[in-house]
C-alpha cells in the first residue's frame, strides 16, 4: 500500500512543477526540505517554491519516468529520470536527470523531504577500464 502512497506523491508532485504551483508544491514539501540541483546548488522550501513566485522558472513538459520505489518503514526511496522542457530566466535548462526523491510519511501522509537531481543524463564518453556489462 504504501509504494503506491509514494508513486502517488512523485506524481502530484510532477504534476505541480508542470503546472508552476508554488502553493500546491508547498503543501507536499517538509518544512525542512532541500533541494539539489544538477550543478549541485542546494534550495530550501522556500527557494523551491519561489522558483515559480517571480524566480523565473517555466516549464512545458515536466515528468518522472520509471520511478523505482523502496519504502524503509516511514521513508523512501524514489529513483528514476526527471524530464523536462524547461527555461530559467530565459535560458533553456531542459534536458533528462537521475532524480532521486526522499519521502517521509507522518502526520500529513507522505510528504518530500529531499530530492537530489544529476545530470543532464547522456552517454558517458568512454567506458571506464574496469566496467564489465
Amino acid at each position: 500500500m504504501s509504494e503506491k502512497e509514494v508513486l502517488d506523491l512523485v506524481q502530484r508532485w510532477a504534476d505541480a512543477e508542470l503546472a508552476e504551483d508554488a502553493d500546491g508544491l508547498g503543501g507536499l514539501l517538509t518544512e525542512d526540505f532541500n533541494g539539489i540541483g544538477p550543478l549541485g546548488f542546494v534550495l530550501t522550501k522556500q527557494q523551491w517554491t519561489g522558483r515559480y513566485r517571480g524566480g523565473g522558472l517555466t516549464n512545458s513538459a515536466f515528468e518522472v519516468l520509471e520511478p523505482a520505489v523502496r519504502v524503509y518503514g516511514d521513508t523512501a526511496v524514489v529513483v528514476g529520470t526527471q524530464k523536462q522542457e524547461t527555461s530559467f530566466q530565459g535560458h533553456d535548462t531542459g534536458g533528462s536527470f537521475r532524480l532521486t526523491l526522499i519521502a517521509v510519511n507522518g502526520e500529513a501522509g507522505w510528504t518530500v523531504a529531499n530530492i537530489q537531481l544529476s545530470g543532464p543524463l547522456g552517454p558517458p564518453p568512454q567506458m571506464p577500464p574496469n566496467f564489465k556489462s
